[in-house]
């Protein structure tokens, strides 16, 4: 089964994705505690604003960095283990 790309991904309820200066990056912050993402994930978490498809947010990081193998599938995943963990919801 593949990914659909036209999903629109947003944060749930609770979860709150920010920039959090003590930790020098990028977090996800939810009721229970605090996620500190790595730079590919803070940069897909920073186009994910409930308008935006998943199709349009690869589109937008392929014009950011042209030529990056495999770019599609990074991003795809992280909406896979985005959702699995109950960060985010697809609709």
């Amino acid at each position: 089964m593949s990914f659909d790309r036209s999903k629109v991904p947003h944060w749930r309820p609770g979860y709150r994705f920010q920039y959090e200066p003590a930790q020098k990056g990028h977090v996800l912050l939810y009721p229970e505690g605090m996620i500190k993402l790595n730079d590919s994930a803070a940069l897909i978490g920073g186009l994910i604003d409930a308008e935006r498809d998943v199709a349009a947010i690869i589109a937008e990081l392929d014009a950011q960095f042209p030529g990056v193998p495999e770019l599609a599938d990074d991003i795809e995943q992280f909406m896979e283990v985005a959702r699995a963990q109950h960060w985010i919801e697809l609709a």
